[in-house]
């Protein structure tokens, strides 16, 4: 790849766009460090015509949320022949749309919080939920835990029905599961390790992901062998259940029953200063933060298996 002409994918046009311009940084930053020829570029609806003015060889993927991990950009750089990081067009959609990467962990016998889809202009009505409060509200397809709420209270769902409507046309109303938040990393499509994140507030929101001090990462995280190895087993078949390639991020609720929940799979996990996979890539693989960076562009790839 060092003889590639590697264009950073950044920014976008989705709602973690500053995430996206911060991960962006630090990987051109980190090429640049390793010797990589390496062009950052702020991604927006002109995106072919940059690439094909930079002559970019390969993409390494930095964006988060819509239009970026969504399956958009992958499809894109298939038709134009430029390898790229991360999983394909089909893993990465199913993976953003929290409907049918749940209805895909259910039919592969993965546990996942029990839930109920709604559209734009549907009534949600409490009663005719097969679960009761606390529930949780959130968009289908937003990361960053954006337009997430945990409602306890009947009066609260209101507001928390508008504010993830606010971000999408359509919804996800979960149970709430009380556990362990546990994030396990994926890496070459196998675990290297869970790390706990301990939130200073009511659950792992998107101050508490992109606020130093707003949330204790444990590593490993605080489980027994056999229920530690069950975690990564869990992330490992949640990766592979939606098809996805190379790392990930894979996000539990692990209950006091020793259950394991599937939240989400990340197949953009965040590379900043406060991410996640980074750290545990450091802490359960021995990769520094330039070396993962290197390691990630290495396996660059088109789904098609083309060079």
């Amino acid at each position: 790849m060092k003889k590639k002409k590697i264009g950073v994918l950044m920014g976008g046009l989705s709602a973690e766009r500053e995430v996206s311009l911060n991960s962006g940084a630090a990987v051109h930053q980190a090429l640049l460090a390793q010797g990589y020829d390496a062009v950052a570029i702020d991604v927006g609806r002109n995106l072919a015509g940059v690439l094909e003015r930079e002559g970019v060889q390969a993409a390494f993927i930095a964006l988060h949320g819509r239009y970026g991990e969504d399956g958009c950009i992958q499809g894109l750089l298939e038709l134009m022949q430029i390898p790229y990081t991360g999983s394909g067009v089909l893993a990465s959609a199913l993976a953003m749309h929290k409907l049918f990467s749940k209805q895909t962990f259910t039919a592969g016998g993965i546990l996942t919080a029990p839930f109920r889809h709604f559209r734009r202009g549907e009534p949600v009505r409490p009663a005719e939920l097969p679960f009761g409060l606390p529930l949780v509200v959130k968009p289908a397809q937003e990361g960053s835990s954006v337009g997430v709420s945990i409602v306890r209270e009947e009066k609260h769902l209101a507001p928390a029905l508008e504010l993830a409507f606010r971000h999408d046309s359509e919804i996800l109303v979960e149970q709430y599961i009380k556990g362990q938040e546990v994030q396990v990393g994926i890496l070459d499509d196998r675990p290297i390790g869970a790390i706990e994140i301990v939130p200073k507030g009511e659950f792992y929101d998107y101050e508490a992901k992109y606020t130093d001090g707003m949330a204790e990462h444990i590593f490993p995280a605080r489980l027994a062998p056999a229920l530690y190895e069950k975690a990564l087993q869990t992330g490992m078949a949640a990766h592979r259940s939606l098809g996805c390639s190379g790392y990930s991020r894979v996000d539990l609720l692990v209950t006091a029953r020793k259950e394991c929940y599937v939240l989400e799979v990340n197949t953009l996990p965040g590379m900043t200063a406060l991410s996640l996979l980074p750290e545990i890539a450091a802490k359960g693989a021995g990769l520094s933060f330039e070396k993962l960076v290197a390691h990630i562009i290495e396996s660059a790839a088109l789904s098609t298996g083309a060079d």
